[in-house]
Order: structure tokens, then C-alpha cells, then sequence
């Protein structure tokens, strides 16, 4: 029996496409407004940081105002992709522009990665070379960025695993990695500032274990990405709800070779369902028709399905 799926001309298929364009839409506005709000507040905080460090001569200040500098236009970054990848498939595009996400959060996290070698190279060279101790006022400076990082963090984390969007969670760590940053800053600081003259380097070591901490998180941040441009199965769960909502669809005798892959904020399915081998065409096609509507019933996020009948093992 040749194979069949869902007619695309449908009503209840265009209905569906309308839904999850809408939802795709405003994944990308909360995206959107989470990643501009990043760009103020480290706007604010780079600023803060750098101007700070100068004045109250702590490099490591200015090695994190840096950071939050390069946050501005990782924010800005995450904000392009997601902007790219809500856009509806086209001619050029028929599945979509969902890989923007990913290559957005891949080019963050490669930025993340120089920065951090940047830093560490000037860190090295302010560790042997004469300066002042830094002033005490860039303490308070410290304790505002890291509180404010992490409920930055928390809050916008909690959007990304809510809409499954790897740049959001991306632009999440951002905030981590700047709140851990500025704790060892506040710390090297704190040491430089008790252990008097003898200590002065202090804050520069600090800022050379921040960029080890950057580092980490700039390969953290590039697996997930890697693992969706790569088309890396999404998670076993996932899998096992899509062959469940198949098989409770009347007719089906049998699931096998379920695929699927994620694209940017969708899920495109492939699976090969077992029927009767001796019913008709016609009611092969049916069965394909209801499995793809179960299947995109019970998950939005899964944009289209291909649905393979085959005569079952009986």
C-alpha cells in the first residue's frame, strides 16, 4: 500500500497552521521583550561596571562591565534569531526558518568563548603589572548586578524551558554567568581590600577565575545548539507521547520508526504506522489523516507530520 498522509488543503489543517503560527508569533514577542529587557539592563549595568572599575581602579570591575557590554549584543543577537526563526515557511524555506534560533545561540556562545580568552590574556598581563587597590564603593556596585542577575536569571530561564526555546535559555545563562562573574569580582575585591597592599592583585586573579567561569558556560551554551542544527532527537518523552497519541487512533495495529526533529520553536514528525494490510487506500489514507491530527492535538509544537502506512506484522 503506497503511502499516505494529512491533505495539507485541509480546513482542519489550515486551522492548525493558523494556530501555530499564532503561537509561534507570540513565543518570538516574549522572546522578543525578554531579550530587549536583557539589552537595558546590561546596557546599564556595563556602563556601571566599567565606569566604576576605572574610577575605583579595579580591573576586574571593568573585565565585567566588558562582559556585560558583549551581553548587549548577545541579547541583541538572540532577539534577530528569534525573529527570523517565528517567520512562516516559504518557497525557499519549507520547513521553516526555525534553524535561526540555534544559529543564533551558536554565535553567542562562540562570542562568550572569545571574550572570555580576551579577558584572561589582559588579567594575565594587570597580574605583574603595578596599580592602585580598588575602592570600596565598587563593592555595592557588585552586590546590586548580583542580585539583579539572578532573579534575571531565574525569571528568564523559566521562560525559555516554558516555551522550549534554546536562545531564550541561552540569553538565561547570560545572566548566570554575568551574577557568578560578579560574585568572584566582589570577592577578589573584598581580599584586595583586607590583605592591604600585599593583596592588591587580588581582584586581578579574580578576574581570571571569572573568565574561566565565562569559558564554561560559553561550551554549555554551545551544546544544546550543536544538538538541534544537528538535528539531534529531541528528548525520549516526546517521542513516546507522539507514538501514543498514533497508536490510540482506531485502525492503528502498530508504531515503528518514529522520528523527529526540532526546528527552532517546532517539532517535525516522521513515523510509519501499520494498518490491516487487506483495507483499502482509501481507508489507509484516513488513518493517516487521524494520526496526524492526534499527534498535532495533543502537542502544538508539532508543526507537520509524515505519516508512512504500512501493512502490519500480523
Amino acid at each position: 500500500m503506497a503511502p499516505s498522509q494529512h491533505p495539507h488543503a485541509s480546513a482542519g489543517s489550515l486551522q492548525t497552521r493558523l494556530e501555530r503560527g499564532e503561537t509561534s508569533r507570540s513565543v518570538w514577542q516574549i522572546g522578543a521583550r525578554v531579550a530587549l529587557f536583557g539589552m537595558i539592563v546590561n546596557l546599564i549595568f556595563a556602563m556601571a561596571k566599567i565606569l566604576g572599575g576605572f574610577f575605583g581602579h579595579a580591573y576586574v570591575l571593568i573585565a565585567d562591565g566588558i562582559e556585560s557590554a558583549l551581553d548587549v549584543g548577545s541579547s541583541f543577537v538572540i532577539w534577530g534569531g528569534l525573529k527570523v526563526a517565528s517567520r512562516p515557511p516559504d518557497a525557499t524555506h519549507p520547513y521553516g526558518h526555525g534553524k535561526a534560533e540555534p544559529i543564533a545561540a551558536v554565535i553567542v556562545a562562540v562570542g562568550v568563548l572569545a571574550a572570555a580568552v580576551g579577558l584572561a590574556i589582559q588579567s594575565v598581563r594587570e597580574i605583574f603589572l603595578p596599580h592602585h587597590g580598588p575602592a570600596p564603593y565598587t563593592l555595592g556596585i557588585l552586590i546590586v548586578v548580583i542580585v539583579v542577575k539572578e532573579f534575571l536569571f531565574r525569571y528568564v530561564n523559566r521562560i525559555g524551558r516554558d516555551v522550549e526555546s534554546t536562545a531564550v535559555q541561552t540569553d538565561a545563562w547570560h545572566h548566570r554567568s554575568d551574577a557568578l562573574t560578579s560574585a568572584a569580582a566582589f570577592i577578589g575585591i573584598s581580599v584586595a581590600l583586607i590583605g592591604g597592599k600585599r593583596w592588591q592583585s587580588a581582584d586581578d586573579w579574580a578576574a581570571l577565575f571569572a573568565c574561566a567561569v565565562i569559558a564554561t558556560n560559553g561550551v554549555r551554551l554551545l551544546r544544546p545548539a550543536f544538538y538541534e542544527i544537528m538535528d539531534t532527537a529531541p528528548r525520549a518523552k516526546f517521542v513516546r507521547s507522539i507514538c501514543q497519541a498514533a497508536r490510540s487512533v482506531p485502525g492503528v495495529v502498530e508504531v515503528e520508526k518514529c522520528r523527529a526533529r526540532k526546528m527552532g520553536l517546532d517539532f517535525y514528525v516522521d513515523l510509519h504506522v501499520g494498518v490491516d494490510g487487506k483495507m483499502s487506500v482509501h481507508e489507509g489514507h484516513a488513518i493517516a489523516h487521524r494520526v496526524k491530527s492526534a499527534i498535532q492535538q495533543g502537542d502544538s509544537r508539532v508543526a507537520d507530520v509524515l505519516v508512512h502506512i504500512e501493512p502490519a506484522k500480523l
